[in-house]
């Protein structure tokens, strides 16, 4: 809350700061520059087929899963009542089990992603601060996520294609 005061409250104040300073500051969308990159394109496909492989072994625990409760379901009436207890006693653990693997296996791929995107945005990252330093900007604002709804072009530029061209 108070962090979005004092943005609110900053970029009240950015025009006039602007204005009398004759600071000059660029603007651009870092997701837009982000997934347009071939890192993170690169990245983000060994992270989905990562999240694939997953997947597919969730499928197979859970269809092992389903397999065996039908299977309880279609005995447990001719099952004596310690042996019954014990494939309950199985069904549960195997579904905690694969509960668990879940939530681990979610986990991990954020784990992975985030690994994988590291060098990605770093070098965005760098490519954002040559461009600011190459054209004297006082600073770089990220548009994304309508954190800054409005940008008068008197005072600032857009440095997209600056930055793009940085990472070429």
């Amino acid at each position: 809350m108070k962090k979005k005061l004092f943005i609110a409250v900053a970029m009240m104040f950015l025009p006039l700061i602007v204005s009398a300073q004759g600071v000059k500051f660029g603007y651009f969308s870092y997701n837009r520059i982000l997934h347009a990159m071939t890192d993170y394109i690169s990245a983000e496909r060994g992270v989905a087929d990562l999240k694939a492989q997953y997947d597919a072994e969730t499928k197979r625990a859970e269809d092992d899963f389903n397999a065996k409760y039908v299977e309880f379901l279609e005995e447990q009436d001719k099952l004596a009542e310690s042996i019954r207890q014990k494939r309950q006693a199985e069904l549960v653990d195997l579904m905690e089990k694969n509960a668990a693997f879940k939530e681990q296996a979610k986990q991990l791929i954020s784990d992975a992603e985030r690994k994988a995107l590291a060098p990605v945005r770093t070098k965005l990252n760098t490519a954002i601060k040559e461009v600011g330093k190459e054209r004297g900007y006082a600073f770089i604002l990220n548009i994304d996520n309508n954190g800054v709804p409005f940008v008068n072009s008197e005072y600032g530029e857009d440095a997209t294609a600056a930055i793009e061209q940085k990472l070429r």
